[in-house]
């Protein structure tokens, strides 16, 4: 089989197209999830105003790029005159914020606020598709760049979070373009003139590498503030014997043009924040005595401080059914390993084995395994175990490196033919297993667990996010239930969706959970909505974890995605 850009159309537009579907449909009838409502504040905020001020743990590229289309809608109106806005009380500004923007002020048009602010991220997952496809091509060549793209694609965690206004997926997208961009800077270098040219050439080439990399590393930065922690890896990376044409000298000219770049980008992120200009705000005491003093983007700064004092502690983890205080080192292994779809698991061993026994191959994987790896490192050391979704920035590295197995022509004899054919298939399993969990894609988990047993292994947003309401009220409606009773984990009012009597729950009603309106040990009689999030209990508060007991020992009578309900004759 011969490449051609005609032949291939006839693949990649129905799989743009039934990405585009299925991203499209579960989005529309997702609620806002936990995290949501602030993401979109921060943008709708930092896009009609220009201030980037809430925009602290997160810069504000992706939130802005998701808030554009909310530009179109008239009569939304900000909290502009709340102490939120003046970063009142310094810690929860930006959650009070959002709470007035959402609940308070403009309600009724919530719904459509969250669905036009995750179009954005619809559109920007397939950018990441075509940037993965592009990698591949000059990593590899054309059909191993279509086979990133399209496992990319349609990894039932990437899907999951690629509707979402959130920066999951920005860092996503922020790591895979940094690689990208440092890879052309990095792999054309050859000791002499580049390329064998002339001076001037080579000058040109120079400028123009340096230039995208900065900007590559720019939206890496302005993207996830988390992506900074790449910059001494690809500082390494640039110095490693794994370039063609290896020598000290190439490596020292690589740094050089990498440190230029590095610094370039800083003018990129300052741009993202809208050149920013003001007076330091640490809240540290260490560097308080710098707010006296005025610079460029001072929020941007002020979010690196406030990233390391969180890192520097930890949060209550659930894992496999146990509570622990702090964070757990296995925590992001495991969560790999039942969340990652078992083909990608099974072909990024034969990718590692194959490729690096390979002399010609194993400089490409190399540079992208040592930044995947890193990453999987220091999230195993992280206190901050919520989320399979802090692990979404490596699997397009995984999947590139999976690609690079791919033959350049499915049709010749042995090996090779096998290989193709099993590539193939891997495909093929993606997109199934992709369609068949619609549309509960954020409660995802592979064969070695089970989507119904997922909640013995983690919570959170693994599985219940807040994001299956609509659907409840979609079931009541169809089975004529008036009301239920609701224990719901999320940051949406429910009251804009249904009729409900309180249950404990988070965090409009944290305070039941001292009192339960109900016999915990025989509830009465009526209709029990009850998010898995509940069911387990509040992490990090033992004494919640009985409120739900009863109902954790039955079987639900339907399972709405992360809201199980329970009827009670």
């Amino acid at each position: 089989m011969v490449y051609n850009r005609t032949s291939m159309k006839w693949f990649v537009v129905p799989a743009v197209w039934l990405f585009f579907w299925l991203a499209l449909g579960s989005a529309v009838m997702d609620a806002p999830t936990m995290d949501e409502q602030n993401h979109i504040a921060r943008g709708l905020a930092f896009v009609r105003t220009g201030e980037p001020r809430l925009s602290l743990e997160h810069p504000p590229l992706i939130n802005a790029w998701s808030a554009l289309p909310l530009l179109s809608l008239n009569g939304i109106d900000l909290p502009l005159d709340d102490p939120s806005w003046q970063r009142e009380p310094p810690q929860t500004y930006w959650y009070d914020f959002a709470t007035r923007l959402f609940w308070e002020i403009n309600a009724p048009r919530v719904p459509t606020m969250v669905f036009m602010a995750r179009v954005p991220i619809i559109l920007l997952t397939l950018l990441l598709a075509a940037v993965v496809q592009r990698f591949g091509s000059l990593l590899w060549h054309n059909k191993a760049g279509f086979v990133a793209a399209g496992l990319t694609l349609f990894d039932p965690n990437i899907i999951a979070h690629g509707r979402y206004s959130t920066t999951d997926m920005a860092g996503t997208f922020g790591l895979t373009m940094m690689a990208f961009g440092l890879w052309g800077l990095f792999a054309k270098i050859r000791s002499g003139q580049v390329d064998q040219k002339s001076r001037a050439v080579s000058l040109l080439w120079r400028q123009e590498a340096i230039l995208f990399a900065a900007i590559c590393m720019g939206i890496a930065f302005g993207s996830k503030l988390s992506m900074l922690g790449f910059v001494p890896i690809f500082a390494i990376v640039s110095l490693l014997p794994i370039f063609p044409d290896w020598s000290w000298h190439t490596a020292l000219r690589r740094l050089g043009l990498y440190l230029t770049a590095g610094v370039l980008s800083i003018g990129v992120v300052w741009a993202i924040f809208g050149f920013e200009w003001g007076n330091f705000w640490f809240l540290d005491e260490q560097f308080a005595w710098l707010n006296q003093y005025s610079a460029p983007m001072p929020t941007f700064w002020a979010g690196i401080e406030r990233i390391m004092v969180a890192t520097g502690g930890g949060r209550p983890t659930y894992l496999l059914g146990e509570f622990y205080d702090t964070g757990v080192p296995l925590y992001f292994p495991i969560a790999f390993l039942v969340k990652t779809p078992i083909v990608t698991l099974l072909l990024l061993i034969v990718a590692m084995l194959t490729l690096l026994a390979n002399k010609v191959t194993r400089g490409r994987a190399f540079y992208l395994l040592i930044p995947a790896l890193f990453y999987f490192g220091t999230t195993t050391q992280s206190g901050l175990n919520i989320g399979y979704r802090h692990l979404l920035p490596i699997l397009p590295l995984v999947y590139l490196l999976i690609s690079g197995i791919t033959p350049r022509h499915f049709r010749q004899e042995g090996v090779t033919s096998r290989r193709g054919f099993v590539l193939l298939l891997a495909v093929i399993a993606a997109v199934v297993t992709t369609v068949r969990v619609y549309p509960h894609y954020v409660g995802y988990f592979n064969l070695t667990v089970g989507q119904e047993n997922g909640w013995e292994v983690l919570h959170d947003s693994n599985i219940d996010w807040g994001q299956d309401l609509v659907r409840l009220r979609t079931w009541m409606d169809e089975n004529g239930i008036e009301r239920v009773k609701l224990s719901y984990f999320g940051s949406a009012d429910p009251t804009l969706y249904l009729n409900y009597d309180p249950l404990p729950g988070n965090p409009r009603h944290l305070d039941l959970w001292t009192e339960p309106p109900f016999d915990i040990t025989n509830p009465e009689s009526g209709v029990y909505a009850i998010s898995v999030q509940s069911l387990i209990g509040v992490v990090g508060q033992p004494w919640t974890h009985d409120r739900f007991a009863f109902f954790r020992a039955r079987e639900p009578d339907i399972r709405i995605g992360g809201i199980w309900v329970y009827v009670l004759e």
